[in-house]
């Protein structure tokens, strides 16, 4: 059994948390109006002013609101953004899948894929990251399901494509 009584000189650090000056939360000071600064008369005076402006006061920074800008998104902007958004994947869908089946070699196809994939993936990462903006946010998760409205647009034309070997389909594009 080894012996852990031994000073092997690590030893772990432990910050010291009793401060015996600290006399507890501080009232933060409230100011009910502010007061206009007089306008300068000279361009001195005008650079006085500014100088004294970017020094900090010493009161909490105030949250700006902007009236009439949404925290939300409206239901038929999602709408919208997401109809938009697949339209031009189920374009790009078609045209890759056209591409891959009319091609003798698949690995340019397939490669375009791989990489409509990934830009949609990371494409939609990176618009995620914004704050504050619902419609990006909405374009972010349309752009992220791009290639599920790619895949079910080219379906259709791979039951066509099916259903002209096989012979046997209902409504030509699903077989059975």
């Amino acid at each position: 059994m080894p012996d852990f009584e031994e000073d092997t000189g690590t030893q772990s650090w432990v910050p010291d948390f009793s401060d015996s000056d600290d006399s507890g939360s501080q009232p933060v000071p409230v100011v009910s109006e502010r007061e206009k600064p007089e306008q300068p008369a000279s361009a001195d005076a005008a650079a006085d002013m500014d100088d004294a402006a970017t020094e900090h006061t010493g009161g909490p920074v105030q949250p700006v609101t902007v009236p009439g800008r949404y925290v939300y998104l409206k239901w038929w902007k999602l709408v919208l953004v997401i109809l938009g958004v697949w339209f031009v994947a189920a374009e790009i869908g078609l045209g890759l899948f056209y591409w891959w089946h009319h091609t003798t070699n698949k690995t340019p196809a397939l490669f375009v894929l791989l990489v409509y994939v990934v830009a949609c993936c990371v494409g939609g990462v990176m618009l995620a990251m914004v704050e504050g903006r619902p419609l990006i946010s909405a374009l972010s998760v349309a752009v992220m399901s791009g290639p599920f409205a790619s895949i079910a647009a080219a379906a259709p034309l791979y039951g066509y494509y099916y259903c002209e070997r096989v012979g046997h389909c209902l409504a030509g594009v699903i077989p059975y």
